[in-house]
């Protein structure tokens, strides 16, 4: 009788263990292909690129499922084609803009403009670094692989 017991808890010991290898395993699994994505508001010195810059510093891609746009705090729409053409056509000198439409992928490592001016000059485009910094906000909201996760990265606040 002693012996049968011994080998059930025996047993379910190893079955707990089991368990728990393979539920650790999924989760690192898991870890080894999250996206990470990060905004950054990039203006290196005169006469480079400027503008709102987004990178996925994470292992895997992300799966792009929503943006919304907001311009002085009101909420213009998602960051696609007619939100651009409604934002940008009132300024002086038109940037350029990269849309995100739900389904998009941001690869691993993968870096891009959403909004950016070529040959940037603080005297003459501080009407562009004023947008990208306390006037336009972009979030994009995305997931892994796997899905689900509801994930979202905005510009850092100034």
């Amino acid at each position: 009788m002693i012996t049968a017991v011994a080998a059930v808890v025996v047993a379910l010991g190893s079955l707990w263990v089991s368990y728990t290898q393979a539920r650790d395993g999924r989760r690192h699994g898991r870890q080894s292909v999250r996206p990470l994505l990060q905004m950054r508001r990039v203006k290196a010195y005169e006469g480079t690129e400027a503008g709102l810059n987004l990178i996925n510093a994470g292992l895997g891609p992300a799966i792009v499922t929503s943006s919304v746009v907001r311009l002085d705090g009101e909420v213009v729409g998602p960051w696609d084609h007619h939100t651009q053409q409604r934002i940008l056509e009132p300024l002086p000198v038109r940037p350029k803009a990269y849309s995100l439409r739900p389904g998009a992928v941001v690869l691993a490592g993968q870096s891009a403009f959403l909004l950016s001016l070529d040959e940037f000059s603080d005297d003459q485009h501080a009407w562009f670094w004023d947008l990208v910094t306390r006037r336009l906000v972009i979030e994009v909201g995305y997931e892994s692989l796997y899905g689900g996760e509801n994930f979202t990265v905005t510009p850092p606040v100034f």
